[in-house]
């Protein structure tokens, strides 16, 4: 399942009334407008009850290093996490949220390579490499999935870590001989996931709707990773898993977890 918390950290391609949802390529989805909409100050992603834990635990596995967030959107994490003293730079493949992340915060406090997280390099030395909120999924290949952790590697100084935060796939919530789960009905909203199993992928479909008979729709394509498969892949890198918790907050991973944050070490 991929967790939506308020406007979806993801690609999603909208389009107003009956339209076909038109899946498209990352580069041409986060543009402006998706970029001008994603900020949410004080709710969904950004309340502080969601983003003050996870700056928190980052801030404390930088452990006096510098950071280096892939994907970093438009600061969402690293502008608090660099107000709490640690230096942040980023991996970004759209201008458009950089743009947005400009208003926050100049070069010289943030500096951001524009690019893709599986193999776009950023100057200097790393304590710390982190990617939040489900966007190694983005990646709809194994090969590159390997290939951002191989380049997270290459960022860390030995002793470094990587943690990714991750959604675990909700395969045991599909009803027999159907591929499809509802995981949000909201007033106004419903998301579904569409599983190909063969494949390892899913489409997450969000409909937003008010008094009118016309909905908007949305969609994003990703490719699903269990936290075994992402073990085996920290392993291939050099990283070997130091902790896994259900949240920002430590709680204890299980079964029935849906979500999680692994740390990896070099």
């Amino acid at each position: 399942m991929i967790v939506l918390v308020s406007r979806p950290s993801f690609p999603v391609k909208w389009v107003d009334g009956a339209g076909t949802m038109d899946l498209v390529e990352q580069k041409e989805i986060w543009d402006a407008e998706t970029a001008r909409r994603y900020d949410t100050p004080g709710t969904g992603m950004f309340a502080p009850e969601v983003l003050g834990p996870a700056v928190d635990r980052l801030a404390s596995l930088a452990g006096g290093g510098a950071a280096l967030e892939f994907a970093i959107g438009t600061g969402r994490v690293a502008v608090p996490l660099a107000a709490r003293g640690v230096p942040v730079s980023g991996v970004e493949l759209s201008p458009w949220m950089v743009e947005q992340l400009r208003t926050k915060a100049d070069e010289a406090a943030i500096p951001v390579v524009l690019g893709d997280m599986a193999t776009t390099h950023v100057p200097g030395e790393y304590t710390l490499v982190y990617l939040v909120f489900n966007t190694i999924s983005n990646l709809r290949t194994q090969a590159e999935q390997v290939k951002c952790f191989r380049n997270a590697a290459r960022h860390l100084v030995p002793g470094g870590r990587f943690v990714v935060e991750l959604g675990v796939p909700a395969l045991r919530k599909l009803p027999p001989g159907q591929d499809a789960v509802v995981f949000r009905n909201d007033p106004g909203y419903v998301g579904v996931d569409v599983y190909d199993v063969l494949r390892q992928e899913l489409v997450s479909h969000h409909f937003t709707f008010g008094d009118g008979r016309q909905a908007r729709v949305g969609s994003g394509r990703f490719r699903y990773v269990w936290p075994a498969e992402l073990d085996l892949m920290a392993q291939l890198a050099g990283f070997e898993l130091e902790s896994r918790h259900a949240d920002w907050s430590g709680a204890e991973f299980t079964a029935e977890s849906e979500s999680h944050v692994s740390v990896y070490r070099l």
